[in-house]
């Protein structure tokens, strides 16, 4: 199943968050890789199977790579078979945006970082339970942080 087009029902966006990173163009170019920009600022998205993070089994919280917001815990990730890390739903709180997006000829609605509104990837209606949601996340647009053991 590869991340393709679904219908998910408009969904009212949260407030808008008080710390809300912006960087000029240039600075993003200075702060990360040139995959992370293309994917984080330009809406790129890599090709499947070939992120650092979709086939990744280890336990912590996927955040950002722009910002360093926490975005995705381990707990909600589950193998979807599309070559891109999936996730159920996001932690809880301000993090995902959902933009209606209508480029390639298709109605999909991407997720974005809500703190810098980088491009993370998609969200589908195709998941398994309990949301029934696939977030598929472009895995270059995410950096990993291990949980610590006691």
């Amino acid at each position: 199943m590869a991340c393709g087009s679904a219908s998910l029902a408009e969904v009212p966006q949260p407030p808008a968050r008080s710390d809300v990173v912006e960087k000029t163009d240039a600075q993003w170019r200075e702060s990360l890789s040139a995959e992370e920009y293309r994917i984080l600022r330009k809406k790129g998205t890599e090709r499947a199977f070939t992120g650092k993070y979709w086939n990744h089994k280890d336990k912590g919280a996927y955040h950002c790579a722009g910002c360093g917001l926490k975005l995705f815990s381990s707990e909600h990730k589950f193998r979807s078979g599309t070559g891109w890390p999936s996730y159920t739903q996001p932690v809880a709180g301000l993090r995902v945006s959902e933009v209606v997006d209508a480029t390639l000829g298709m109605r999909r609605t991407e997720i974005v970082c809500s703190r810098c509104g980088g491009h993370l990837g998609h969200v589908f209606e195709d998941g398994p339970p309990p949301t029934g949601l696939r977030y598929c996340v472009n895995g270059n647009a995410l950096d990993f942080q291990a949980t610590v053991k006691p």
